[in-house]
């Protein structure tokens, strides 16, 4: 049976590698790129440095969607292709490389495998309750944005030195788990990349973080 390609929805009119050149996809596989890095140097236990590929993670995947708001002349196709892109890196970014850290910090105990497998599938049901419903009636996510799991797992990490690792490890598990349930939870909480001032907030974060886990660098 022939289709009538008229009638047939979203026929592709453009390669796949074409849609590399839109600058906000541009900027989420820069970010995706952080994320490569974040999760090489939990594997060899070079945590500074993960911290740092973490954090400029987030950063990247704002800076997407605020260049993706900003540009004129993007097609439906791009738009589309973009914020599925999009959603695709959150899952690694945001909820991969977090699981990964908790687990190379307990020395991949397999005890902490039920709370990875948690945020795993949490993580996968909040954005795929946000691929599908959006933002609600007032503007609003429901539940916690999973791209605050990192900014705040980036923030806990900077005790790490206070605490032996047995502790610190429940300290990671325990976080993993209640940010797991604030994604899923009925919460409402804003879109803080559309709002300029969170952005110069991130920016000052983002380089601040940089700069201690760069010392802690040094100084190792």
């Amino acid at each position: 049976m022939t289709t009538d390609i008229s009638t047939a929805p979203d026929v592709p009119k453009k390669s796949i590698l074409s849609y590399a050149k839109d600058f906000p996809n541009i900027c989420s596989l820069l970010g995706l790129g952080c994320t490569l890095l974040a999760i090489y140097f939990l594997i060899l236990g070079v945590y500074a440095a993960a911290m740092i590929g973490m954090i400029w993670a987030v950063a990247f995947d704002w800076a997407d969607g605020l260049i993706a708001r900003r540009l004129t002349g993007r097609s439906k196709a791009e738009q589309k292709f973009g914020g599925q892109l999009d959603l695709l890196i959150d899952i690694v970014s945001y909820g991969v490389t977090p699981a990964i850290l908790i687990m190379s910090y307990a020395s991949f105990s397999p005890a902490f495998l039920p709370i990875v497998f948690i945020m795993l599938v949490f993580g996968a049901m909040r954005l795929s309750y946000f691929s599908t419903f959006g933002l609600s009636d007032d503007a609003k996510y429901t539940g916690l944005a999973i791209d605050n799991n990192s900014i705040i797992l980036v923030f806990i990490f900077m005790f790490e030195g206070f605490f032996d690792r047995s502790v610190f490890s429940t300290i990671l598990g325990i976080s993993g788990l209640c940010l797991a349930a604030l994604n899923v939870s009925s919460i409402r909480t804003p879109k803080l990349s559309g709002n300029p001032v969170n952005i110069i907030i991130l920016v000052a974060y983002t380089l601040g973080v940089t700069s201690i886990y760069s010392w802690n660098l040094l100084q190792s």
